[in-house]
C-alpha cells in the first residue's frame, strides 16, 4: 500500500483475530506497528509473527492508554496511526439484558474508543497529521436483534468518528470507520460459521470474510492513498448491509 512505508501504527485488540491481521496487513505494507491487548501470551506470540511489537494494554484505562503512545513515542518517536478495534460483544434480548451487561459493553467499545482518541490527538498534531481508524461493525449500520449493548456501542462509536473528523480535519487528522460484516475467526466459527462460497446467503456475495479482507481496508485509510478520506463508513460485509437481506435475520440469532 503506497504511503505507509515507516509510518508507526497502534492496534488495539490486535492479539488475535482480526486484530491480528490488520497489523499483518500495516507491516506487510511497511508500517511499523505496536498492537495492544490483556492477554501478554497471545499478544506476543502474534507480535512474533507479524513483526510487530506487543504492549499490554486494559482500553478502559486512561494511565494505560498514555503508557502505551509514551512508550509508543519513546521506541519511534511519533505516532502516525491507531486502530481501535479491541471491542467485546454480548448477545442478549433487550428484555433480558442486564445494567451491568450494557454498561460493560459500552466501557470497552465506546469509551475505550474515545480515550484512544483523545491519547494520540496531541502527538498527531506534533507529527503534522494522522489517520485514526476506528472498528465499528454491520450492527452500527442496521438494527441487528440480540445486540442491544453491541449495536447501541458500535452506533456511538460511529458517531464519535463523524465528530472527531469533523473536529480534527483541520490538524490533518483523518478519522474513518470500518464496519466489517461476518468475518471467520475462532469466535464466529464456534457460533458455526463456516467459509466458502455459499455458507452465507444473507450477504449478496454468498459467504462470509476472511481477517485479511479487514486488514486491507484498514491499510488503505491509515495510508496516504486516502488522504482526502475522512468521516467516512467504509463496510466490509460482502453487501449484508446494503438492502434487504439484512434484515432476513431470525429474531433469535446473533
Amino acid at each position: 500500500m503506497a504511503g505507509l512505508q515507516d509510518k508507526v501504527v497502534i492496534v488495539t485488540g490486535g492479539s488475535g483475530g482480526l486484530g491480528a491481521a490488520m497489523a499483518a496487513c500495516l507491516v506487510r505494507d511497511g508500517a511499523k506497528v505496536v498492537i495492544t491487548g490483556r492477554d501478554s501470551e497471545a499478544g506476543e506470540k502474534t507480535a512474533t509473527e507479524t513483526g510487530s511489537v506487543f504492549l499490554r494494554h486494559d482500553v478502559t484505562s486512561e494511565d494505560d492508554w498514555r503508557t502505551v503512545v509514551d512508550t509508543t513515542i519513546e521506541r519511534y518517536g511519533r505516532v502516525d496511526g491507531l486502530v481501535n478495534n479491541a471491542g467485546v460483544d454480548a448477545w442478549s434480548l433487550i428484555e433480558n439484558e442486564t445494567v451491568e451487561q450494557f454498561e460493560r459493553v459500552l466501557k470497552v467499545n465506546l469509551t475505550g474508543v474515545f480515550l484512544g482518541l483523545k491519547a494520540v490527538i496531541a502527538p498527531m498534531k506534533a507529527a503534522g497529521g494522522g489517520s485514526i481508524v476506528n472498528i465499528g461493525s454491520a450492527t452500527g449500520l442496521t438494527g441487528h436483534p440480540m445486540t442491544s449493548g453491541y449495536g447501541a456501542s458500535k452506533w456511538a462509536a460511529r458517531g464519535l468518528t463523524k465528530t472527531a473528523a469533523v473536529e480534527l480535519g483541520r490538524y490533518r487528522i483523518r478519522v474513518n470507520s470500518v464496519h466489517p460484516g461476518l468475518v471467520y475467526t475462532p469466535m464466529t466459527e464456534a457460533h458455526g460459521a463456516r467459509l466458502g462460497e455459499g455458507n452465507f446467503p444473507f450477504a449478496p456475495l454468498g459467504r462470509i470474510g476472511v481477517p485479511e479482507e479487514i486488514g486491507e481496508a484498514v491499510s488503505f485509510l491509515i495510508s496516504d492513498a486516502a488522504a482526502y478520506v475522512t468521516g467516512a463508513d467504509i463496510s466490509v460485509d460482502g453487501g449484508w448491509t446494503a438492502g434487504e437481506t439484512a434484515l432476513m435475520q431470525h429474531a433469535d440469532t446473533p
